[in-house]
């Protein structure tokens, strides 16, 4: 009976090499369903063979699961077969996370490790026990225990040094490091978990540096550097990321042109006609070219199986492996990482001004997305009472990742007056929620808060007050709710009334108190910015002028916000006029004015230029006054038919209309418990224009970005 099992194996794998999965699978049911009794440990291999595929190429996770629950019973009575027993325990860890079963998985985990206790299986019993420390963190963070999951991290972690295996050591510090940014208790143990993956890394030779732990360390360390506002350090970061993108899509190319012509070879020596000459021509072109693709793809590795999502097909060129066979981590798919890099580069070039390359980037990210989504299943009208459950966590991924292009999008349109364009992409964002609102829940404040920017730039200020207040309302994000209250104290503050200045007082006053409480200073420059504003209203010019000096200096000094700094230098320039100092005003003003004309920021320019305006009448200088009133003319012509326009579009009422955006909320408790795993709350937030007026009602004003990627982390067997 072992010949014929051995002959089904081999049947089931040549269905699978050709694409014909069900058949495979039926080759392998046989067995298991003969009814002649073969050995329990060929009918234990051949249900974990077909876990495998159905884990592999389809969404059947229960009937998976079957599997290897009856092969893990007949393992117990079995007392050897170390490999098999730590297989089914992994593959099976794995189906319960994928239906939501975290007791049942973390119970199972506990039993691996029970058995590697008791087992002398050296360098492979530690593999293993790598592997179910890294699942068992992976669950327990799933459950918000951050300190359990960094203990379990931390076993791994002492295990790998063990075994001098500097790779599997960055793994698990990578992972530590990543559990300590969404927790976040202190910024000493976060920059201890910095510091010890520098030197593990600088450990590892440089030609022995996987590539998915660099995108996954130089990742962690742009969310923590943009966290703790150390723009400098993280610019080399970016460029390191958006490098090795590149250089990763070029090799991908070089390998499709490569399997091309192989295929063509292929095609020709399958030719009955073929004269000697020519057929060894080709058989060693063949050779040539499979040689060169199984170095560009490393084919040769062994790796033991690992969970696909859904029922999509991982290859190759889908994954980015952390750690090695038997662990084979993956924190995100390639199409994932590419476009989160797209995203860090569009965060960190939109405060510069550089929004040419931003929009380029928001498109190649968006298009990246759209077809990994399509991958999914997740076409026009697919919502997300339709999805599975196994394709819950990677489609919340590639959703969320959009929503934070589409929010960047409006930042990016709103700094620039493109009203209508910011009107299309803020509706995709609230159709996007409405259909899935489960996991995109986190993105209800956001999109509050946008309404909110997008009302204060068309002069609409009692509704943009409404909208961040509720946005406030909705975050659990101190950030969000500081940079909320600062943001209705702005819109307060152009109503001009003292009614409303006390109503802004009374927003800024708490932010005030613990501004120096956030981690970094984005909180802090922005509500300097605004009390100074403030304070230069009420005539309290001296106090006004100390705020914005210090408030200015570091937004220089830490931020490089082009936008913040201009708006920072209007208000000084403006106060510089009411003091009558004339030499800096004029100095100051045309700095300003400089600055708002690279952003393409016409309310501030439109600001800037009353300003000079003003300057110019004071000091006598005719023809700079005329000059310079007739060109702030045009520019006031040109914002009011951009609001006019907006005005006038059928989105426009709908979005600031004083009413939240409403989506039915699923009760699916699988649905919540897939989203609400390890959650990146990292701050990839850079504070734009917050929308100071003066003489004009219309001002630019967009926002920082809360990052929550929901669960962005997997690991595999």
């Amino acid at each position: 009976m072992e010949a014929v099992a051995e002959g089904l194996w081999g049947l089931a794998d040549y269905q699978e090499k050709g694409g014909e999965i069900g058949k495979a699978v039926k080759c392998l049911e046989a067995i298991c369903q003969s009814h002649v009794s073969f050995l329990p440990i060929i009918e234990i291999k051949t249900r974990l063979r077909i876990a495998t595929l159905l884990l592999k190429h389809s969404n059947n996770v229960n009937h998976a699961k079957a599997h290897l629950e009856r092969s893990q019973l007949l393992l117990k009575s079995i007392p050897s077969c170390f490999e098999l027993k730590c297989r089914a325990y992994s593959l099976l860890s794995q189906c319960y996370q994928l239906v939501g079963a975290i007791p049942s998985q973390k119970q199972i985990l506990n039993k691996g490790l029970e058995l590697i206790s008791t087992s002398e299986d050296g360098f492979s019993g530690r593999l293993w026990y790598c592997n179910f420390n890294s699942q068992l963190a992976n669950a327990l963070t799933i459950e918000g225990d951050h300190h359990a999951s960094i203990s379990a991290l931390e076993n791994g972690l002492i295990c790998a040094t063990q075994m001098c295996y500097p790779e599997l050591q960055m793994f698990f510090a990578t992972s530590i490091l990543h559990v300590h940014l969404m927790q976040w208790e202190n910024e000493s143990s976060v920059q201890d978990a910095v510091n010890r993956c520098n030197a593990i890394w600088k450990s590892i030779e440089s030609e022995k540096q996987c590539l998915g732990l660099l995108f996954y360390n130089e990742l962690l360390h742009v969310f923590y550097l943009l966290r703790i506002c150390d723009y400098k350090n993280a610019a080399q970061h970016v460029d390191k990321l958006d490098a090795a993108m590149k250089c990763d899509l070029q090799k991908t190319q070089q390998i499709k042109e490569l399997t091309k012509e192989l295929d063509a070879v292929n095609e020709s020596l399958s030719r009955s006609d073929l004269n000697y000459r020519d057929r060894s021509a080709l058989s060693g072109r063949q050779a040539h070219l499979e040689e060169q693709l199984n170095n560009l793809t490393g084919n040769g590795k062994e790796f033991s199986e690992p969970i696909y999502f859904g029922s999509v097909r991982r290859t190759w060129e889908d994954k980015l492996e952390l750690a090695p066979p038997p662990i084979d981590g993956e924190w995100l798919p390639k199409g994932a990482i590419y476009a989160l890099v797209d995203l860090t580069v569009v965060v960190f070039n939109r405060p510069k001004g550089l929004f040419k390359e931003c929009v380029k980037r928001i498109q190649s990210g968006l298009q990246t997305i759209q077809e990994e989504l399509e991958k999914l299943g997740i076409s026009d009208g697919v919502r997300e009472v339709d999805l599975q459950h196994s394709a819950i966590w990677i489609s919340s991924v590639y959703l969320m990742l959009r929503m934070h292009f589409l929010e960047n999008k409006v930042a990016v349109d709103l700094t620039r007056s493109e009203f209508i364009e910011a009107q299309e992409a803020l509706m995709q964002m609230r159709n996007w929620y409405i259909r899935f609102p489960t996991i995109l829940q986190v993105c209800e404040c956001v999109i509050e808060m946008l309404r909110g920017q997008y009302a204060h730039c068309v002069g609409c200020y009692d509704e943009a007050i409404c909208h961040f207040l509720e946005a406030s309302r909705l975050s659990e994000n101190k950030s969000m709710q500081a940079m909320c209250c600062v943001y209705a104290a702005i819109s307060y503050i152009c109503m001009g009334d003292a009614e409303s200045s006390a109503k802004a007082l009374d927003m800024i006053g708490p932010v005030l108190g613990v501004m120096d409480s956030f981690t970094g200073v984005r909180e802090k420059t922005s509500v300097l910015l605004a009390h100074g504003f403030l304070l230069m209203r009420q005539q309290n010019l001296q106090e006004a002028r100390n705020r914005l000096a210090f408030g200015l200096q570091t937004t220089h000094n830490t931020l490089g916000n082009l936008q913040l700094v201009s708006q920072y230098l209007t208000v000084l320039g403006n106060l510089a006029l009411a003091l009558t100092d004339t030499v800096q005003a004029r100095e100051i003003l045309r700095s300003s004015l400089t600055l708002a004309k690279k952003l393409n920021d016409i309310p501030t320019q439109i600001w800037v230029l009353s300003n000079l305006t003003a300057l110019y009448q004071q000091l006598g200088e005719k023809g700079n006054e005329v000059e310079n009133l007739d060109y702030q003319t045009k520019k006031v012509e040109d914002l009011q038919k951009r609001i006019a326009d907006a005005c006038s579009s059928c989105h426009h009422i709908e979005l600031i209309a004083k009413v939240k955006t409403e989506a039915h909320q699923l009760s699916e408790i699988d649905i919540k418990r897939a989203i609400t795993g390890p959650s990146m709350r990292v701050d990839l937030d850079i504070p734009e224009s917050i929308g100071l007026s003066a003489t004009s009602p219309m001002s630019s004003s967009t926002r920082l970005m809360d990052f929550d990627m929901g669960r962005l982390r997997k690991r595999k067997s």
